[in-house]
């Protein structure tokens, strides 16, 4: 087995290319067949602790479908891609030290075998603290206008932070103890001075954090090889189900940077919405008003911990503008490797692609004053609804194809007995009267 320093050195040998004017080629990530389901916990028992391995590995610029413009546009000047830095940053996302007790790392809700989440309804921290939130994928994280699932933050820097913090997620007293664990490690010591020239400290932690999850670009799909010109790289029934997405289901409402051009890249209009999700189970007005008592504005730590600890996290966005119209609205995500990457929506609480589809597919939202406008039946046959399901199992990655393939198996046969959020009479019926907001 190589030594991290031997490791940090291969991945120095191998970023020999320029990226751009500022970063490295990022290297090609090795397949693997899946780590099954997460492992049940006891009570007070932290998840697992994930270990490098090929799947961690910064992904290559030369796939395909890869956005080199896009790519280098996000990229601060500040923060190039260095072999150094990237390394760092990689052996700190795995880094159990930064939390409160030695249990928990970044890893631990974003497992590069799960592409980069738990697969967990929602995300279970140190002491096995459950949250109020579903881990969203690593992978394009980069490409992100705001983190979090409500945008409570807008650079990887300020998202690699707050977790560290957070009592629920990895438990830090703050970001000066969590660094202090690792000061006096000679290793960490040698690889801080070459990466940022200096001592071990916070803020170059983050900045080696985020540069990391930066190399961390998935496209190289079934779908960019069949954009690229390869006709044969999805099925048929994934070709009707991108026609669809862009047309009756009207995924690309909030799935495409504009309606009016197909977009094959990010899969988000990076804004927020009210889909209809979580909402019943809440009384939101006394929510928000407590949150508008209790938060102050761009408080980050105050906002951090309402939206992961707290029934609050059920308004999403309002949390960080106050805004009513932003009640119960969360942030759009982007869709690769979507089928490998459930459950599904902020709180984890459709199962499957069926679910998902289903939901929309009935315009939920009978009891929900804050329901986005473009949510309405949509009258998608069974057929269809496969086809779009389809057409999302071919964004899925190279390095994710075998655990794909499994998922697919097993959302398949639980679709075909279990069918919660199907509503046939919903889904061909008027779209139904919404009620007014309610005054706060």
């Amino acid at each position: 087995m190589r030594t991290i320093s031997q490791s940090r050195d291969l991945l120095a040998a191998l970023l020999v290319l320029s990226f751009g004017c500022s970063g490295c080629l990022f290297l090609v990530a090795a397949a693997d067949t899946g780590p099954g389901p997460p492992a049940a916990l006891a009570a007070g028992q932290a998840p697992p602790l994930p270990q490098p391995g090929p799947l961690a590995a910064p992904r290559s610029k030369e796939q395909v479908g890869f956005p080199a413009a896009l790519t280098a546009s996000v990229i601060p000047p500040g923060s190039p891609l260095t072999p150094a830095a990237v390394a760092l940053g990689e052996k700190l996302f795995f880094e159990s030290r930064l939390s409160g007790n030695g249990t928990v790392a970044c890893a631990t809700c974003h497992d590069p075998a799960r592409a980069f989440t738990d697969n967990r309804p929602l995300s279970i921290g140190i002491h096995g603290r459950v949250g109020q939130r579903n881990a969203p994928t690593i992978l394009n994280a980069l490409y992100n206008e705001t983190q979090f699932w409500d945008g409570r933050v807008h650079t990887l820097e300020q998202q690699a932070a707050l977790p560290i913090t957070n009592p629920l997620e990895m438990g830090s007293a703050s970001l000066g103890d969590a660094v202090s664990k690792i000061a006096g490690d000679k290793e960490y010591q040698a690889q801080f001075k070459e990466a940022y020239g200096g001592g071990v400290n916070a803020e170059d932690m983050l900045r080696a954090i985020a540069t990391y999850e930066r190399t961390l670009a998935s496209f190289d799909s079934p779908f960019d090889h069949f954009v690229a010109g390869d006709a044969a790289a999805i099925s048929d029934s994934a070709k009707r189900g991108w026609d669809l997405f862009n047309t009756k289901a009207q995924c690309n409402r909030c799935h495409a940077l504009t309606e009016e051009k197909r977009d094959t890249t990010v899969f988000t209009d990076n804004d927020f919405h009210n889909i209809g999700i979580g909402i019943l189970r809440h009384r939101v007005v006394p929510l928000a008003q407590q949150a508008e008592r209790e938060l102050a504005q761009g408080d980050l730590q105050a906002i951090d911990t309402a939206a992961i600890t707290s029934d609050q996290s059920v308004l999403g966005r309002f949390l960080v503008t106050k805004k009513p119209s932003n009640i119960a609205a969360f942030k759009t995500p982007d869709l690769r490797n979507v089928l490998v990457t459930g459950p599904y929506f902020h709180d984890g609480s459709q199962e499957t692609l069926w679910d998902v589809v289903d939901h929309y597919n009935k315009g939920d939202g009978l009891q929900n004053p804050w329901l986005d406008e473009d949510i309405q039946p949509l009258a998608l046959t069974e057929p269809e609804i496969d086809d779009v399901v389809a057409f999302l199992a071919s964004l899925t990655s190279p390095q994710y194809k075998a655990l794909g393939d499994q998922e697919y198996a097993r959302q398949l046969a639980r679709s075909k007995v279990s069918r919660p959020q199907r509503d046939t009479a919903r889904a061909f019926g008027p779209k139904p009267v919404q009620p007014k907001p309610p005054p706060f």
